[in-house]
């Protein structure tokens, strides 16, 4: 299991052209003027390594088990370079896609074995799971109206896109928990940002509260509690022998 120390760990999710860039820099906006020091970065790539194998996987057609291997191996060399360091120094990332995405677009996507997708991600990922996922999530022909950059992902159209929704929706039924569904252009990125805050302090909160100490009960008194009516004075000494009842 991956250590990640004090930080905190927030991925987004989607398909193209759902807007995901311009919400994370909103959310980091919003958490760096709460004074949280954040650390922003992507899939595949965030580091020289990564971003290599990223060119090659969204410039060239290829198997699908060599597309996912790349993918992995990307994660990997990210995770080691880039997110674990920056969780070991208490700082919040934030990730545009994760493991999720290998699920939706190779698992419901392409076909792979959904089990053996998650497997390869717990290798991947030494079982590092993200605090809180944000699925901003959109119509695929809207979206792809709106894609910025055309890859083959995007020419593969409607049908495959819609494939990977639902992907995200099956991934988010599996741990509903850590997901945070948000429909894309329903409000401004500034809005959308502070729901996204708003729930991860909720979260927080929540942890805050686990793992504070519980108070302890009151003990009670060992001082064993006499039964019975007290002597007085009043009632004066017992009498020795005689009759106990009236004949």
């Amino acid at each position: 299991m991956a250590k990640r120390k004090t930080g905190r760990f927030i991925t987004f999710e989607g398909t193209e052209g759902a807007g995901k860039s311009t919400l994370i820099a909103a959310v980091e906006t919003a958490l760096v003027r709460r004074g949280i020091d954040c650390v922003r970065t992507r899939e595949p790539g965030g580091n020289p390594t990564a971003e290599k194998i990223r060119e090659v996987i969204l410039s060239s057609a290829m198997n699908p088990w060599t597309e996912l291997f790349l993918y992995e191996a990307a994660r990997a060399e990210h995770l080691a370079q880039t997110i674990l360091p920056a969780l070991a120094a208490g700082k919040v990332v934030l990730c545009d896609r994760f493991t999720d995405s290998s699920l939706a677009y190779q698992g419901q996507g392409r076909g792979l074995p959904w089990k053996q997708i998650q497997a390869l991600n717990e290798i991947a990922t030494q079982g590092l799971e993200p605090d809180l996922t944000v699925w901003l999530d959109i119509d695929p022909a809207e979206g792809l109206s709106h894609a910025r950059e055309i890859t083959r992902f995007e020419k593969e159209g409607v049908i495959f896109q819609s494939r990977v929704r639902q992907g995200f929706a099956r991934a988010r039924r599996e741990s509903p928990a850590r997901w945070l569904k948000l429909q894309a252009r329903s409000a401004t990125p500034e809005a959308l940002a502070e729901k996204v805050v708003e729930a991860w302090l909720k979260q927080q909160a929540k942890i805050a509260s686990k793992k504070a100490p519980r108070r302890k009960p009151n003990q009670k008194s060992s001082k064993k509690i006499r039964t019975g009516s007290p002597r007085t004075k009043a009632s004066g000494p017992r009498k020795r022998g005689g009759s106990r009842g009236r004949s």
